[in-house]
């Protein structure tokens, strides 16, 4: 039987009644189903399957994409500018989206270079030292097919650790990180979320620094910046 909540760990105390209409409930389940509860504490769901009356482990989902409600009702509290960031690449369509892209990388400090094809980007990337790059997902049919996607991840890691690489798309969860990192990329932007995209990127640039900003420091100390 279960009996901690795998999202904030929490005892789960049933009542025999309580137990009792969980193991019945489980005994029904058809094959490759299981039941779902609510964590008592958490609200969380937890998903079981069972035999014969007795609730096994749950099955442990990924984290859920995070509550983004600060997005409409505020601004986000670091509104500070993000200093040292210079170059900013952005690889999107022309249109009224790719305008709110460039205007809020402007609005934290980046300089903004943008551009039409994945060539281009290359090419520009062999000259210029770009501290963030952009890349809006259907730029060439989907990641799947991109050229330049590909180019971002096979890039020698110590270029790579110190370009902050985004992504924009419809299908995306704003800020999801597990999203992010299955994509080789260090933020994930949804299409609808782009009029809130200065206070994403206020959020998340200072993020990324307070996680690699000391490992980033320490290699350049030693020379491998």
């Amino acid at each position: 039987m279960i009996d901690n909540c795998p999202h904030c760990r929490q005892a789960l105390r049933f009542s025999k009644k309580q137990q009792a209409k969980i193991n019945d409930a489980l005994r029904k389940l058809t094959a490759g189903k299981r039941l779902t509860i609510k964590c008592p504490h958490c609200r969380e769901s937890i998903k079981l399957s069972g035999t014969a009356g007795s609730a096994r482990e749950p099955v442990l989902q990924p984290p859920a994409p995070p509550d983004l409600d600060w997005l409409t009702t505020g601004r986000f509290a670091g509104e500070e500018k993000v200093e040292d960031v210079p170059m900013s690449l952005v690889l999107y369509p022309e249109s009224p989206q790719r305008d709110l892209v460039v205007k809020a990388m402007k609005e934290v400090g980046y300089q903004v270079v943008t551009v039409d094809t994945a060539e281009e980007a290359i090419r520009r990337m062999q000259f210029v030292r770009f501290s963030c790059v952009t890349l809006h997902t259907g730029l060439e049919g989907g990641l799947e097919k991109s050229v330049f996607h590909d180019y971002m991840r096979k890039m020698a890691m110590e270029r790579r650790r110190y370009i902050f690489y985004i992504l924009v798309g419809p299908d995306f969860h704003t800020l999801y990180n597990l999203e992010a990192l299955s994509q080789s990329a260090n933020l994930v932007v949804a299409e609808k979320d782009l009029k809130y995209f200065d206070v994403i990127l206020r959020k998340a640039i200072p993020e990324y620094e307070e996680l690699f900003g000391p490992i980033l420091e320490e290699l350049a100390a030693y020379g491998k910046r």
